[in-house]
């Protein structure tokens, strides 16, 4: 806990009985105040009428405790008041954690690179939300532990789990370490066991104002381990059952999961041109349980379109930005990635690979000191789009607590159309920019002054020479469209040119949005239309329709929407 400053009090506020002529009359609380001053000896002065019907009296910035409790006990003394009471203080309570490595985790505040954390926390903080951490399992750290609640290890074979069997109900993580090289592969290295998921958890989960250690950017939400990566990393087959079980699905030969995961964490990948079905049959299932999945890009300075399982559907694909607010000079890029969060970088471009030359500027996050098999509990600074993850997980997290009826495609859209534009650079696409956490809180939690949003985010594949749509259906409506209706298009595809996009009205009215264009090679199309649909009834099925003219380059519909 935090002691609040202690600030003097110079204004009274007083509430006079209904029948008094105070209460209804400014000049007779002037009078009233001017009685009270010769009085005490105060130099007081009525300032003005609240909305509540009390007087604000000015004491001036002089008074002192002595000279407040005298006034109000004159006030308190005279039949006609009601009640008086001192003007006091309130304060913004998204005060600085008193966590002692807090101010090295440049990620959660700086304006330049970080994500606008602390802000947010006055609204949300995660409370009633779970994190499933797919991922190493976790080392025992007591700056998590209160925080963690229990996992699985769907680990399947023995010895890749180093603990002596297959699946089991200890999430714990024995270690990835590789004792020589070519050990797991062709190229692969010897290296010390990573501790990966419990860093990964740290970012999420932390526990914050414990006057140790680091802070979490959702950290009263609850983080459930899920063992999947052991030595020489994990398989796609247990990934996918974790994915299922972390969601509230059923996997045989497993017990239920006691506390589903609202959100998931995929701080993981491979190489695959190709989204395997059995990681889309299971985000899927897990998406339409209401669990938001998350995952990183990858970390091979490369188009994400060629990792797996960044290049899947129904996911939110995250790239990695600098301390100096610039895609780190790892992390994979392209139209797939949906936005961009800190990832850090302990280490130049250019510097050796394997050194850590610039520490301070990666992600700083709870770990363990033990070379192969756990040790004493510490922390280190990472870098990676597997760090990046856990910052959107955790805005997933704190979305959902703020308004738990929020969809994973509606976390999404709100995480996207909240973004701010990379304050360095981006070669090859780092999707709507970087997440703001403050920004996004504030949408989901602030009702609009006018407009409702209509929204589909479901993920529909453009081909070549192909013409395809995405409906929305606008319910609740009185009468037509507005005349300034509001088309938002979120298009990755690598040539926009070859693209011609209409809204077509419910009753198949068809209005053009975009031309197609030869000479127009830019990526993406990421816009609002605004369009006169005062002609048409508002109430029905809408749908953006989206036809390739060419060849040679394909993408998708990520979401679109309609204000009305």
């Amino acid at each position: 806990m935090r002691a609040l400053p202690s600030a003097p009090v110079e204004k009274v506020i007083v509430t006079y009985k209904s029948k008094a002529a105070e209460a209804g009359s400014n000049t007779a609380a002037k009078s009233d105040t001017a009685e009270k001053a010769a009085k005490t000896g105060e130099k007081l002065s009525f300032e003005r009428r609240l909305a509540g019907g009390g007087a604000l009296v000015d004491l001036g910035d002089s008074a002192t405790k002595q000279d407040v409790t005298e006034v109000m006990a004159a006030f308190r003394a005279d039949p006609s008041v009601a009640s008086v009471e001192p003007d006091i203080r309130a304060y913004a309570m998204a005060v600085t954690p008193n966590d002692t490595d807090y101010a090295k985790q440049w990620d959660l505040f700086e304006p330049t690179g970080g994500m606008n954390v602390p802000a947010a926390w006055d609204k949300t903080t995660g409370s009633g939300v779970t994190v499933a951490v797919i991922d190493t399992g976790y080392a025992a750290h007591s700056d998590l532990a209160t925080n963690v609640v229990s996992g699985y290890d769907f680990i399947s074979t023995s010895a890749d789990a180093r603990d002596g069997n297959g699946r089991d109900a200890d999430a714990k993580d024995e270690g990835d370490w590789n004792a020589t090289d070519n050990e797991c592969g062709t190229g692969s290295k010897a290296s010390n066991s990573s501790w990966h998921g419990t860093h990964v958890a740290g970012t999420i989960g932390a526990v914050t104002n414990n006057t140790k250690g680091i802070a979490g950017i959702a950290y009263n939400a609850k983080v459930q381990p899920v063992r999947v990566l052991g030595k020489c990393g994990g398989s796609s087959a247990d990934i996918a059952d974790a994915i299922t079980w972390a969601s509230g699905g059923t996997v045989p030969g497993v017990p239920a999961n006691a506390t589903p995961a609202k959100v998931i964490n995929l701080s993981l990948g491979g190489a695959s041109a190709t989204c395997p079905s059995v990681y889309q049959t299971a985000i899927n299932g897990a998406v339409s349980r209401g669990t938001t999945v998350v995952v990183a890009a990858g970390n091979s300075n490369a188009n994400a379109s060629g990792f797996t399982p960044a290049n899947c559907a129904n996911v939110i694909n995250v790239a990695s930005t600098s301390r100096e607010g610039n895609r780190s000079y790892y992390s994979n890029f392209g139209a797939i990635v949906d936005v961009a969060a800190p990832g850090g970088e302990t280490r130049r471009s250019t510097d050796t690979p394997g050194t850590v030359t610039t520490p301070e500027n990666g992600i700083y996050s709870t770990l363990n000191s033990g070379a192969t098999t756990q040790s004493a509990e510490n922390f280190k600074p990472y870098q990676g789009t597997s760090m990046a993850a856990p910052h959107i997980a955790s805005l997933a997290a704190l979305l959902k607590s703020a308004k738990s009826t929020l969809t994973p495609a509606e976390i999404e859209s709100a995480i996207k159309s909240n973004a701010r534009p990379l304050p360095g650079t981006c070669t090859g696409g780092c999707g709507t920019g970087i997440a703001d956490t403050a920004k996004t809180v504030d949408a989901v939690t602030t009702t609009p002054p006018a407009g409702t949003v209509f929204t589909n985010a479901t993920d529909v594949t453009i081909a070549d020479n192909a013409t395809v749509s995405s409906s929305i259906a606008v319910t609740g409506r009185t009468g037509n469209a507005p005349a300034a209706l509001k088309v938002g298009v979120d298009i990755k595809h690598t040539w926009r040119g070859d693209l011609v996009i209409d809204l077509v009205a419910p009753d198949g009215t068809v209005r053009n949005l975009k031309a197609s264009s030869s000479s127009d090679s830019a990526d993406n199309v990421l816009t609002t239309y605004t369009v006169d649909a005062s002609s048409e009834v508002a109430n029905g099925t809408w749908k953006l329709q989206v036809r390739d003219v060419a060849t040679g380059d394909t993408g998708y519909i990520n979401s679109w929407s309609l204000t009305f």
